[in-house]
């Protein structure tokens, strides 16, 4: 390995687990016959598809072969290495949602539709495990609750619906066991709280409100009033490390322990706000985008996204996905290049070298009713990187999107590490997913 090489994997810190070449096949051999579907076509509508994107990171280096363990991965190996394996059907209609999760050792999707469904898949099986009828209209997001499986070890999908309910259901039953009501019009975005072990669930709707929720008491804490039209999408921020908000109110937990965080909400009046958490009063307000705004993310510090959370990533109506600074409350980039509505955006888990930044940049990505799913360099508003394109007259468009990582264990020495897969997963509206083995899944 180079000196090259060598400082570049210092520079991320990587934790390292040596295999022999033998381990390494072995490996291999595994995910081969893991991914062991036969080629053909899908003539169903509403396909869920799955894109694995394995970045096992092998190197030659003392005999030995190097697997790499680390958040940040080279965008070159998941653009050269990208492959179609997995599709999920069984809704009848647009697939407004994923979410992802590893609850009881088991990798877990669940969806929302706009047939009034939510689903439930076993990823590994490509199989249904769960499917639950109780929304009386379009079902607009879905989230597995973190405070029910840590309290009460519960698997539990949260959902949010236009028939104004929010709805909890265990994966093991049939029927919501909790529901909340309060919202005068259709619950659109919904997200946990990273602190209180998801104690706290955020709700946007169409009655121009923001709601906090106390899952544990079933109780409406908050309500943020403030924008004049209806409310798409909702998230919630890692902790600020240097925000707008008092400092002298960071010292003490807050009422509901949540001081130093915030909620970000996208709204049909184009529009992005930031929200205090503990006193629901807006502290800022993000003006640029001429249609509404179907999707905002915090950037993670955890990822070292540049910026880290004092960044917003937005996608709107306008085809634009653009990036916000918090700390200055400005628009940072925008990124054109989708012909239709931007429904999904997210910060990826990859870099890449750029020379024109003089060092390594984050890679994000976007979905579009353009049908294509584009990767773009945070600090440069070039061109897209890479483009995954599906079929225009059948697949219709990407509604949402997500990374997740898979935890996968071998057969011998190396069932003591845990293999970390990377999986891109996006949602088509309709048509057939073709399945193509190789560098290019589409």
């Amino acid at each position: 390995m180079s000196t090259h090489d060598n400082e570049k994997m210092s520079s991320i810190q990587p934790t390292l687990v040596s295999f022999s070449e033998e381990e390494v096949q072995a490996i291999a051999q595994h995910w081969i016959r893991m991914s062991d579907i036969k080629v053909g076509w899908i003539r169903d509508f509403n396909k869920l598809v799955v894109k694995y994107v394995m970045f096992l990171g092998f190197f030659p280096f003392n005999n030995k072969y190097i697997f790499i363990a680390t958040p940040f991965l080279m965008f070159d190996t998941f653009h050269s290495s990208s492959k179609l394996l997995k599709s999920f059907t069984g809704h009848t209609y647009y697939v407004y949602s994923i979410d992802y999760s590893t609850l009881d050792g088991r990798n877990l999707l669940c969806s929302g539709s706009y047939d009034k469904r939510v689903c439930v898949w076993d990823v590994d099986a490509v199989k249904k495990i769960g499917s639950f009828n109780g929304h009386l209209d379009w079902v607009s997001c879905v989230k597995f609750s973190p405070y029910h499986y840590y309290n009460a070890c519960r698997s539990v999908v949260c959902s949010s619906s236009n028939d104004k309910t929010i709805r909890f259901w265990d994966i093991k039953d049939n029927q919501p066991f909790q529901i909340f009501n309060e919202h005068n019009r259709g619950v659109c975005g919904i997200t946990f709280s990273p602190f209180n072990g998801g104690r706290y669930l955020c709700s946007g709707s169409f009655d121009n409100t923001i709601r906090l929720w106390d899952v544990e008491t079933s109780k409406s804490v908050h309500v943020f009033n403030g924008h004049t039209n209806g409310i798409w999408c909702v998230n919630m921020s890692p902790v600020q490390s240097n925000n707008n908000s008092d400092e002298s109110k960071s010292d003490g937990i807050g009422v509901i322990g949540g001081n130093g965080y915030t909620i970000c909400s996208g709204s049909f009046d184009r529009t992005i706000a930031i929200w205090d958490i503990e006193t629901a009063q807006q502290s800022i307000v993000f003006k640029g985008h001429t249609g509404t705004v179907h999707s905002i993310k915090y950037g993670s510090n955890g990822l070292g996204n540049t910026g880290g959370s004092n960044t917003i990533l937005s996608g709107a109506q306008d085809h634009s996905v653009r990036l916000w600074d918090i700390r200055s409350g400005e628009q940072l980039q925008v990124f054109d290049g989708h012909k239709s509505i931007v429904w999904a955006v997210e910060y990826s888990p990859f870099v890449l070298n750029n020379i024109d930044v003089g060092g390594n940049s984050n890679v994000i990505c976007s979905g579009s009713f353009d049908n294509t799913v584009r990767f773009w360099d945070i600090r440069s508003n070039k061109k897209e990187l890479f483009v995954i394109k599906g079929n225009d007259e059948e697949d219709k468009g990407i509604f949402c999107l997500a990374f997740a990582s898979l935890r996968k264990k071998g057969k011998k020495q190396y069932t003591k590490n845990q293999i970390m897969i990377v999986v891109l997963i996006y949602v088509m509206v309709q048509g057939k997913a073709q399945f193509v083995f190789g560098d290019k899944c589409m």
